[in-house]
């Protein structure tokens, strides 16, 4: 049987979850923590390695949503390793941090497990917060990967509502991106996209109705390949 007491090192997953606001602007969640170390600082959600409990890493990340916060990640991957001996006053330790998508209004807004306070953060903002630990440097890493893949043409869908238009498709990646895209280009790539499904609902707009869409079935957050010879529009 393996014994209850802390690994050592130290093994934490830290999770930088993002969200996007009611004017679509991106955030990422920060809990206030309850217990030494850093008691009362802003930190990422996060939970020491169990042994008994989690059957890898990425379950020690989503059982710290579960635990914490009451909520099931809908997409988490690893981006980033931390290490170090002084990192952390507990001792030597490793964190393996994750970046995470969901729509902000599906995370209760109240404390469970171990936390007294949760903050939706403006991610670009992180370095005034004077975070636990190193995780501004965590936010850093997860957002820098979190921008190279929409970069890429992944869709963050994870953000938005069960139906959207492709003009809030178009302004979710544009808040990840922190820049505008131009319309016309961001539709051509749309164009036989099999990630989204169109609905039989419009929404009404200033100008008029905007067709709603949803993700395709099976629909996973991820670069679309490259296609041979290059990218193209």
């Amino acid at each position: 049987m393996v014994s209850r007491r802390l690994l050592y090192p130290l093994v934490t997953a830290d999770v930088a979850l993002f969200g996007l606001d009611e004017r679509d602007a991106l955030r990422v969640l920060l809990v206030r923590r309850a217990e030494d170390p850093e008691a009362g600082r802003w930190a990422l959600p996060g939970s020491v390695l169990d042994p008994e409990r989690d059957a890898d890493i990425e379950a020690t990340a989503r059982r710290t949503f579960a635990d914490k916060l009451r909520l099931e990640l809908p997409h988490v991957e690893q981006v980033h390793v931390a290490s170090g001996a002084r990192r952390d006053p507990r001792g030597w330790s490793l964190s393996v941090v994750f970046a995470a998508l969901v729509r902000c209004d599906h995370v209760e807004a109240q404390a469970a497990l171990r936390i007294d306070g949760v903050d939706w953060a403006d991610p670009d903002g992180i370095a005034r917060r004077r975070l636990a630990f190193d995780h501004a440097s965590h936010v850093h890493h997860a957002l820098a990967a979190l921008r190279e893949k929409v970069a890429r043409r992944a869709l963050p869908l994870h953000l938005l509502p069960e139906r959207f238009t492709l003009s809030h498709l178009q302004r979710a990646c544009e808040a990840v991106l922190g820049e505008p895209l131009d319309k016309s280009a961001f539709r051509r790539r749309l164009k036989g996209s099999t990630e989204l499904e169109p609905t039989d609902a419009w929404e009404r707009g200033p100008q008029r109705p905007a067709q709603l869409f949803r993700a395709a079935k099976g629909f996973a957050f991820r670069a679309p390949a490259a296609p041979r010879g290059g990218e193209g529009d």
